[in-house]
C-alpha cells in the first residue's frame, strides 16, 4: 500500500471552470451514486500545466454495466477491455473502471458488473474449454485507484483529480516529474516497452509536445528496443502518426523519432536526417495548428498525410491503363512501411493538389468559382492553400466565398444535439383491412 501525495484545492490551479461541463455531469452523477469518480490521464496533466486538454477521461470504481444503468446515453465498447462511452451529441466522455496490472498469461474471473446481463446470467454455464471462457475472462481485471495508477505508462499520466474533494492525488511521483519537466516510466521501462511497444512512440510525442526531457533510463530502453515497434499493430501506429501531425509539435517529434531510430523502423521511406522541404512542410503545419486553441476540423487525414509524404516525393501518380505490369494498379499509391494508408485519403490528396493552380487564378468566372466550391476535395484544398500556399490573398478570398456560399439544395444543417426536441410519442393506428367482395354483407 502506497501512501499517495494529496494536493488540496488551495495548492493546485485546477478549477471546475476549466473542465468540460459534460465531463463534470458524468463525474457528479457517479459521485452522487456512491462511486469514486476521478478525472484521469492527460487532462489532469494538461490542466496542471495551464494547457487546454483535447479530451476528458474519467476513472471510477463503478463497473461498465453499472455505469450504463446511470446514463441512458451510454454505450459499452470493447470485449477484451470494456469501456463506457457517454455520448453528448458528437462529443464522447470515456469512462473506464479502475483496473490493475495482471501478469501475462494469467486470466481471472470478471466481476458480474463487467458483463452484459446475458453474459452474467450464463457465466456459471461456461465450461473451462468453451470459447466464451476465453472471450469474457480477459483484461477486465478491476482494481483500486492505486492499482490503476501503477499500470499506466508514465508518471505524469497517472495523476487523478477527485471531484469529491477537489484535490489532486498522486501515487507515482508524477507531480515532482511535472515540475521537473521529465518523462519517466512507471516501473521498469524495458518491461513496459516490451508489454506495449507503442509506449516508446508516445514517450517521444509527449516530450515533443510538452517540451519535456526524457528520463535517461527511458531513452536508453527506447534505443535498445526500438526494433520491437515493428510488432505493434500498423493501424495503431498510423493513428499515432496522425496525432503527432495534429499536435502542433510535429517537426520536433519527427526529429526525435529520427534521433532514437524509431523513424527508420516505422516508415523507412522517410529519409533521415529530414530533408529541408519536409522540415519546412512540418513547420508550416505546426504554425497553422498554433492559430487554434483546439485541434481544428480542417486538419483532415489527407491534409496531414500530404504534409508528410508530398515534400519527400512519395506521392506517385496513378499509372495509365495499359502501362506497366498487370499488378501496377493494385500496388498503386505511396507506402509508409506497413502503415495502412487509406485509398480514399490518397485520392483526395491527389485531388486537392490538382486544385491548387486553379485556386491561385485571380480572374475565375463566377460559374467556375461555384464549380470549385462544390468539389469534394475543395475544403481540404483550401486548408492546404492556407498551410502551404504563399498566396494569402487567394486563401482569404476563397474562405470568404465559402462562407457566403448558400447550402446545396436539399441540404439542411442539423441543429445542435442538445437542442433537438423529440416529438411526443404517438401510437400508430392500425390500418383497417379492406373486405373482399365475398365478405361484404348482402
Amino acid at each position: 500500500m502506497v501512501e499517495p501525495r494529496v494536493l488540496p484545492r488551495a495548492e493546485h490551479p485546477i478549477s471546475r471552470r476549466d473542465i468540460d461541463p459534460d465531463a463534470l455531469k458524468v463525474l457528479y452523477r457517479l459521485h452522487h451514486a456512491g462511486h469514486v469518480a476521478y478525472l484521469v490521464g492527460g487532462s489532469v496533466r494538461d490542466l496542471l500545466l495551464g494547457r487546454k486538454p483535447k479530451d476528458f477521461d474519467v476513472g471510477t470504481t463503478a463497473h461498465p454495466y453499472q455505469i450504463k444503468r446511470l446514463f441512458r446515453n451510454c454505450w459499452i465498447i470493447g470485449r477484451r477491455f470494456r469501456l463506457a462511452h457517454v455520448k453528448f451529441g458528437a462529443k464522447t466522455i470515456e469512462v473506464a473502471t479502475f483496473r490493475r496490472q495482471v501478469p501475462a498469461g494469467t486470466e481471472e474471473e470478471p466481476p458480474l458488473g463487467a458483463l452484459a446481463p446475458d453474459e452474467a446470467a450464463g457465466l456459471l454455464d461456461v465450461r473451462p474449454g468453451d470459447e466464451r471462457a476465453r472471450l469474457v475472462r480477459r483484461d477486465n481485471t478491476f482494481g483500486t485507484p492505486e492499482e490503476d495508477a501503477f499500470r499506466r505508462d508514465f508518471t505524469i499520466n497517472a495523476l487523478f483529480y477527485d471531484i469529491g474533494t477537489f484535490s489532486v492525488i498522486d501515487y507515482v511521483g508524477g507531480l515532482d516529474d511535472l515540475q521537473a519537466r521529465l518523462i519517466r516510466a512507471i516501473g521498469d521501462p524495458d518491461v513496459r516497452f516490451l508489454e506495449d511497444p507503442v509506449r516508446m512512440l508516445r514517450a517521444i510525442v509527449l516530450a515533443a509536445r510538452l517540451d519535456f526531457r526524457i528520463d535517461p533510463p527511458v531513452l536508453e530502453a527506447i534505443v535498445r528496443h526500438r526494433g520491437e515497434i515493428a510488432k505493434a499493430a500498423p493501424a495503431r501506429l498510423l493513428e499515432e502518426y496522425y496525432k503527432v501531425l495534429r499536435s502542433g509539435a510535429a517537426l520536433r517529434a519527427f526529429h526525435l523519432l529520427g534521433e532514437v531510430g524509431l523513424l527508420a523502423h516505422i516508415s523507412p521511406e522517410i529519409p533521415w536526417p529530414l530533408p529541408h522541404p519536409l522540415e519546412r512542410s512540418l513547420g508550416a503545419l505546426d504554425d497553422y495548428r498554433a492559430r487554434f486553441d483546439r485541434i481544428p476540423d480542417t486538419l483532415t487525414n489527407p491534409v496531414l498525410l500530404g504534409s508528410l509524404i508530398a515534400p519527400v516525393g512519395l506521392l506517385r501518380g496513378r499509372p495509365r491503363r495499359g502501362e506497366g505490369p498487370p499488378h501496377a494498379h493494385a500496388a498503386w499509391g505511396p507506402r509508409l512501411g506497413t502503415l495502412p494508408l487509406a485509398r480514399r485519403d490518397i485520392e483526395i490528396l491527389h485531388q486537392l493538389l490538382a486544385l491548387q493552380p486553379r485556386l491561385s487564378e485571380p480572374d475565375l468566372s463566377p460559374r467556375a468559382q461555384r464549380s470549385l466550391l462544390h468539389r469534394i476535395a475543395f475544403r481540404d484544398a483550401l486548408t492546404w492553400l492556407e498551410i502551404h500556399g504563399r498566396d494569402g490573398e487567394a486563401a482569404a478570398r476563397w474562405r470568404e466565398l465559402l462562407e457566403r456560399e448558400p447550402p446545396r439544395r436539399g441540404h439542411v444543417e442539423p441543429p445542435p444535439a442538445d437542442e433537438v426536441e423529440l416529438p411526443p410519442f404517438r401510437r400508430r393506428r392500425r390500418r383497417r383491412r379492406r373486405r373482399r367482395a365475398s365478405e361484404r354483407p348482402a
